[in-house]
């Protein structure tokens, strides 16, 4: 029953994709790279860096995320030129279908990356995402694996990656009511180039004082363990979602290679370092010094400039993308990447 009704929520979850973000939409359009403009959250552990460094515009005072690829309900992203400039990146590819996403990213039953840069001023609370099981069953959403790579960070900076050692549910939950939960934490201290990979399930926390590219499933479910006793906007302490959390939590020592990990291999313009590689999505980074082709007939390719700029050529046009620019490339459009810079590359 349970494997039944989970494909019914897929099938949900398509057929939404597919009606909602289509409705009223005319016309198919030329497909062509399109440069975004991201969402901005401003969350209270938020800084400034993402306002002052990347010139990413926000009222708030507080600038926590930019979701520089996003079609997720809570956030997507405003195409910044041609002939679709000032719509949705959802009602683009609503009007041009499979095609531009690939046959890869069309398997899947939703638009199947959210990619952002995350200020940690502050440390974040200390949470863990569920599966998609346990989501579709909960929350009617999938669940969320991600990968961070550790844009820049102050001097001494931590975070948490699991546990330091193996525990017991009861134990989990003791130390969550008891508030002694950091004596079994992992705390690791992180360094620019870091790479983490965050399996649905692991406990983690950013800490304060670093600057996080974050490649996910399109998910914005987390579920909160603790906060510090930190107050909301509202003045009240902010929502934990501790029940679930025993449910998800892996509780186990992390079992995979993390910090400075991952192969570079040096090519005519530059280098490319692989940093994650599974069934949900391939991240690299992209040491570009000169000029690169690009094409990926299975894919849709993202790219996000972290340092410096890149232009983007096609069809005799040309994106100039500076530090924070973001790029949808369209599945099997071939493309010119051309500057100096470091550029994170992800596709499914």
């Amino acid at each position: 029953m349970r494997a039944f009704l989970e494909k019914i929520n897929i099938k949900r979850i398509k057929f939404f994709r597919c009606v909602i973000i289509k409705a009223n939409m005319k016309g198919d359009g030329n497909m062509y790279p399109l440069l975004l403009k991201p969402h901005i959250t401003d969350y209270i552990w938020g800084g400034t860096r993402l306002k002052t460094d990347y010139n990413f515009e926000t009222d708030n005072d507080i600038a926590a995320e930019a979701w520089v690829l996003s079609c997720h309900k809570d956030g997507a992203d405003t195409v910044l030129n041609g002939e679709f400039a000032g719509k949705t990146l959802p009602e683009v590819l609503g009007i041009w279908g499979d095609e531009a996403i690939g046959p890869k990213a069309a398997a899947f039953p939703y638009f199947p990356l959210l990619i952002k840069l995350i200020d940690a001023k502050d440390k974040l609370s200390v949470q863990v995402h569920p599966d998609d099981e346990y989501a579709l069953k909960n929350e009617g959403e999938f669940g969320k694996t991600e990968m961070w790579y550790v844009v820049d960070c102050d001097e001494g900076a931590e975070l948490i990656y699991g546990f330091n050692r193996d525990v017991s549910k009861e134990e989990f939950e003791r130390r969550i009511k008891d508030n002694t939960l950091s004596e079994i934490c992992n705390y690791v201290p992180v360094h620019k180039g870091d790479v983490f990979f965050i399996a649905a399930g692991t406990l983690h926390a950013i800490g304060a004082g670093i600057l996080i590219a974050e490649v996910q499933q399109s998910s914005n479910t987390t579920y909160r363990v603790s906060d510090y006793g930190r107050l909301g906007a509202d003045g009240k302490p902010r929502q934990l979602h501790i029940e679930k959390a025993l449910d998800v939590t892996k509780r186990q020592k992390p079992d995979r290679p993390y910090g400075n990990i991952g192969k570079t291999e040096k090519t005519e313009y530059g280098s490319i370092r692989e940093l994650a590689k599974c069934d949900l999505f391939t991240t690299s980074l992209i040491d570009l010094d000169g000029q690169m082709s690009l094409c990926r007939e299975e894919s849709f390719v993202s790219i996000v400039v972290l340092e410096g700029k890149a232009n983007v050529e096609y069809d005799g046009k040309t994106i100039e993308a500076g530090k924070g620019g973001s790029v949808f490339i369209p599945a099997g459009m071939q493309v010119k990447i051309s500057g100096k810079g470091e550029i994170l590359c992800s596709m499914v």
